[in-house]
């Protein structure tokens, strides 16, 4: 998986409620972590119910992708197998080429539909002013008068967090400006402050930020081994250990095919 996925979920899972709004119209109240059996693209990116028992069902695009309508009706099918009910879909498109994706699936009796969303059809502006810093980040890659300067506001508002908060936010802030070329204009603008420079010439930020990535995606792993298999043995668990973010989301797609813990991690 790529590292700006695993930025975006987080963010929006946890600060970003102004962005969760723009996009879906609602807010969600509960995020559900889910695996669909007999789905080719088995792990939706997130998922969630609102307060009024809705659900709503969010998917993140870096690249323009034929196949979506056909995934996101399948992903659609699988949610409503699980709980009998149909998810509000959203593609959100944040890739910088030209979004060419389809918004349906038609056949002769079928009519299949969801929202498809480019990030940049977002207003920056009121991102950057919302209290949230999930919402700041996620500003860097919606529509804005000056990113030059959007990256400052950012950064100030970063400045201004706990230490734990403020390397989790420069983190994140990184890898999303890395998806606008934006990563060199960050790195200014965290060292005109000392207390972000020092965190960024503190390997620490970039260790603890992936760690807090790959810790994320092992929890995940882990529920759907115990579902699937029941409880994990030591020698599983001892080679889950050294395995990488992207290795671990690997597995989190395969574990649903696979016949045994044996022949998941063989």
């Amino acid at each position: 998986m790529q590292e700006y996925d695993v930025a975006l979920k987080l963010l929006l899972r946890g600060s970003a409620k102004l962005t969760m709004r723009e996009l879906t119209g609602s807010t969600v109240e509960t995020w559900l972590d889910i695996e669909m059996s007999k789905v080719q693209n088995s792990r939706v990116d997130l998922l969630g119910e609102t307060a009024e028992k809705g659900l709503v069902h969010l998917e993140l695009q870096s690249g323009n992708d034929a196949t979506m309508p056909l995934r996101m009706a399948e992903y659609c099918l699988g949610v409503f197998r699980l709980f009998e009910r149909f998810p509000r879909q959203v593609l959100l498109y944040v890739g910088e080429a030209p979004l060419r994706m389809e918004s349906e699936l038609r056949g002769d009796d079928v009519w299949f539909r969801y929202r498809v969303f480019d990030i940049r059809e977002l207003d920056g502006e009121r991102l950057l002013e919302s209290e949230d810093v999930g919402d700041n980040v996620i500003a860097i890659l919606a529509r804005l008068r000056d990113h030059k300067d959007a990256v400052r506001r950012i950064v100030e508002r970063i400045a201004g967090l706990m230490p734990a908060e403020r390397a989790t936010a420069l983190g994140q802030l990184l890898i999303l400006a890395g998806l606008r070329h934006l990563e060199e204009t960050v790195e200014r603008e965290a060292r005109k402050m000392p207390i972000l420079g020092d965190t960024l010439d503190n390997r620490v930020l970039g260790r603890e930020y992936k760690r807090g990535l790959r810790e994320g995606e092992l929890t995940v792993l882990r529920r759907l081994i115990e579902k699937r298999f029941g409880a994990i043995p030591a020698w599983a668990e001892e080679r889950l250990t050294g395995r990488s973010a992207a290795d671990l989301e690997e597995l989190s797609v395969r574990v649903l095919d696979a016949e045994s813990i044996e022949d998941l991690l063989k």
